[in-house]
């Protein structure tokens, strides 16, 4: 392929950068879709802290066409946030218990354990009553925990991905549009105790790809990210993910909490891989219901399951994992850091 000639499609203005707008702009334009798309998701993310000149972005380009793993290979180590959280030291104690980190350990008093239940059905309710004792609330220091929202993307509400789903899509994502709505609810409330947050990107084509309407005002234009190809955010292993968790670590923030889509695929395998990799650096993966969502259809009973459902089926693998499951995490921004 001509890089030069690609790179001038893509640079409208003609100044030999290409900026994020000028990118997405262009990739509508040129009809970029599936195929693309992760070529597009990771220019995106370069693209990210300022405009890349023409030769940086061929170089980038052939640098893709070379390595076994394309878009998802070594190109991703140029990522502004991959040197900013790589760490040489991890300086945590050496003994620690993460939970003495999360205060305030509570039972729902008999509550339904997700907001979301009352949008899909007595039979999704009855299914989800059987882990509702099981449930506690958090809460948790933001000197001590930090947040990864998973793909809190359009796609999932408005694009292709729920426009795949069906005549019936919108109804079915109605648990991730809520789910979105509380993520967003905590975004406006940064300004009283919010911890740090990073998000994931799946590579969904340009007019699917950007953050979901409910938060994108609130994320800054300049905000970083993993690119998440699948749904295990620590692949591919060079997106910057294990580099984000070991500088927690060092930092002290021991508790990762999760939140995003969906429960039943990338936050259960996301939450349970993570828990595996870092537990020996003591690290606890918690995962805030509140903050996550699925196919309303995930919430009802099926024989695939044993009679349960994808979720409650999803939210047990993961307390087997070790990884903690709670109703809701309430933030607090005092006490002290290490």
């Amino acid at each position: 392929m001509d890089f030069s000639r690609l790179f001038d499609a893509l640079d409208l203005e003609g100044d030999g950068a290409l900026s994020r707008e000028e990118l997405n702009t262009a990739a509508v334009r040129l009809g970029w879709h599936w195929r693309e798309a992760p070529v597009f998701a990771v220019l995106d993310l370069l693209t990210v802290p300022r405009p890349i000149p023409k030769k940086t972005c061929i170089a980038y380009l052939e640098e893709m066409t070379q390595d076994p793993l394309g878009p998802y290979g070594r190109v991703l180590l140029h990522a502004s946030h991959f040197s900013r959280f790589k760490t040489t030291k991890n300086n945590f104690p050496q003994q620690y218990d993460p939970l003495e980190m999360g205060k305030g350990l509570k039972r729902p008093s008999g509550e339904k354990p997700w907001e979301i239940l009352n949008t899909v059905g007595q039979d999704a309710e009855k299914n989800c009553d059987e882990i509702a004792p099981h449930l506690e609330d958090m809460e948790i220091s933001v000197h001590h925990g930090a947040l990864l929202i998973i793909d809190p993307q359009q796609s999932f509400t408005e694009g292709v991905w729920m426009e795949s789903i069906g005549p019936q899509g919108e109804e079915d994502v109605k648990p991730i549009h809520m789910a979105f709505q509380n993520c967003a609810r905590l975004l406006r409330e940064k300004k009283d105790g919010q911890p740090e947050i990073m998000f994931t990107r799946c590579p969904f084509p340009p007019d699917s790809y950007g953050w979901n309407d409910l938060l994108a005002d609130m994320i800054d234009s300049r905000q970083l990210y993993f690119v998440k190809p699948g749904n295990s955010v620590l692949f591919p292993p060079t997106n910057g993910f294990r580099e984000w968790v070991h500088r927690c670590i060092g930092r002290g923030k021991k508790l990762l909490v999760m939140g995003g889509c969906t429960i039943n695929s990338c936050l259960r395998v996301s939450s349970i891989e993570t828990q595996n990799c870092f537990r020996t650096q003591g690290l606890q993966v918690v995962v805030d219901l509140s903050l996550s969502g699925a196919r309303a259809r995930n919430f009802e009973s099926s024989s695939e399951y044993g009679g349960l459902s994808a979720v409650v089926s999803a939210v047990r693998d993961m307390a087997d994992a070790e990884v903690l499951v709670v109703r809701n995490v309430v933030w607090k921004g005092g006490g002290e850091p290490f």
